[in-house]
């Protein structure tokens, strides 16, 4: 039902791309799902093409200078995330849980932070505690931040916290208090 109802946002998020940034629209990217195994996200660009090029991966910072006018925008009402409804349609993430990583970044956590593959005992989500809690991480201490939120989250996960989870998303997207 939410990916009926997004389909008009999504062409006009996605014409809008086209017209100010070009090609491509859509953003895909591996990453790693439930018991660490790969799927392709999905996302609308928000990035610079090739933002990566020469630079391998990075995590994306505040201010972060490959964001495109547009594309802090998208971020901001998280509609950059729309796409991410076939993904959940598909089986590879559902609606509420950890945030999908890049393996490339995952094997750097694994190393540093105790118990952070315990995130991946669960399928990833579209939204989760440690999005309406903390926000975006650029930094090893901030993936440790959200690991606590990810850790309780599947630990306490229940009709009630999912539903609080899903309004604090909607205020979110509702009322551009993304980051």
């Amino acid at each position: 039902v939410v990916l009926l109802l997004s389909i008009p946002v999504q062409l006009a998020v996605g014409l809008t791309i086209l017209i100010f940034n070009g090609k491509p629209v859509l953003f895909s990217q591996e990453r790693l799902g439930l018991n660490e195994d790969p799927f392709i996200l999905y996302k609308f660009r928000t990035m610079t093409r090739d933002a990566e090029a020469g630079r391998g991966p990075t995590w994306a910072v505040e201010n972060d200078s490959r964001i495109t006018k547009l594309g802090h925008f998208l971020r901001k009402t998280r509609l950059d995330e729309l796409p991410q409804l076939w993904n959940v349609i598909n089986g590879s993430m559902s609606l509420i849980g950890p945030r999908p990583e890049r393996a490339h970044f995952v094997a750097q956590l694994k190393k540093e932070i105790p118990f952070y593959s315990l995130r991946f005992s669960v399928r990833p989500g579209l939204t989760g505690w440690a999005q309406v809690n903390y926000g975006y991480g650029s930094t090893t201490e901030d993936a440790i931040r959200k690991l606590e939120y990810e850790l309780y989250h599947i630990q306490e996960m229940s009709v009630f916290l999912n539903t609080l989870i899903i309004l604090k998303t909607a205020q979110t997207v509702l009322f551009k208090k993304g980051t």
